[in-house]
């Protein structure tokens, strides 16, 4: 992982590759995919070129292609990279992209990034959507569920294994350490990693001191939102 970032107070265990943030490559080619590829089709153009922000493995990019999205997939591990299929990849932080004067119809920060424990590294990621969201266009963000940080909990997935979040302890200047772990009957996976909870208004206003605005909630539970330019 020469030349990788290193992110403090984060880290994984289990079989294969660990990225810098505590994703197992191989953990993520087997979790389930849930309903987000059907929450970004009905918020989007049919067939908008979108710039995926923190794709891994292609988990969300690879039914977007099959349902007729162009995606550019962004990563800063190359382990997960090349997992990714059909989709043009770059590996890079997401905070530090240069991608030149290119803009997308669409971007979109999945897996709860917008919740990174580090202020700077959150407001460079909100600065890399504005940046390259064409005017007229959208950004799509995945925020945290309002019990995302009760635990212990468990959820067993109907694929046949099971999700637990072990902990979530505060570790200053409203930051939280969770732990996770991921139990299948052949292997086991653990990541640690650093949130920051946002209320919706510091979520907001953190969307507004990046240029961007809320358009609407696309989710009852107001985990997917669909900002665009101010």
């Amino acid at each position: 992982m020469s030349g990788q970032l290193v992110r403090e107070g984060y880290s994984g265990t289990g079989p294969g590759a660990i990225t810098p943030d505590g994703c197992a490559v191989e953990l993520y080619t087997r979790l389930a995919m849930g309903d987000e590829p059907d929450v970004i089709e009905a918020a989007v153009p049919a067939g908008a070129h979108i710039l995926e922000l923190g794709c891994g493995v292609g988990r969300v990019t690879r039914p977007l292609i099959e349902r007729g999205f162009r995606i550019t997939a962004v990563d800063e591990s190359p382990q997960m990279l090349e997992r990714v299929r059909g989709a043009r990849t770059v590996c890079a932080p997401i905070e530090s992209l240069d991608l030149g004067e290119e803009t997308f119809d669409v971007v979109m920060l999945a897996s709860f990034l917008v919740h990174a424990g580090d202020r700077e590294v959150r407001d460079g990621l909100l600065r890399t959507c504005r940046r390259y969201v064409r005017d007229g266009g959208a950004v799509l963000i995945q925020r945290e569920g309002a019990d995302y940080h009760v635990a212990p909990r468990e959820r067993a997935d109907a694929a046949g294994y099971t999700v637990r979040i072990v902990s979530s302890e505060p570790v200053g200047d409203g930051v939280r350490s969770v732990r996770a772990e991921y139990e299948f009957a052949d292997a086991r996976w653990t990541q640690t990693f650093r949130s920051r909870p946002l209320s919706k208004e510091e979520f907001e206003g953190h969307l507004e001191a990046a240029g961007l605005k809320v358009d609407r909630y696309l989710t009852d539970d107001g985990i997917w939102v669909r900002a665009v330019p101010v």
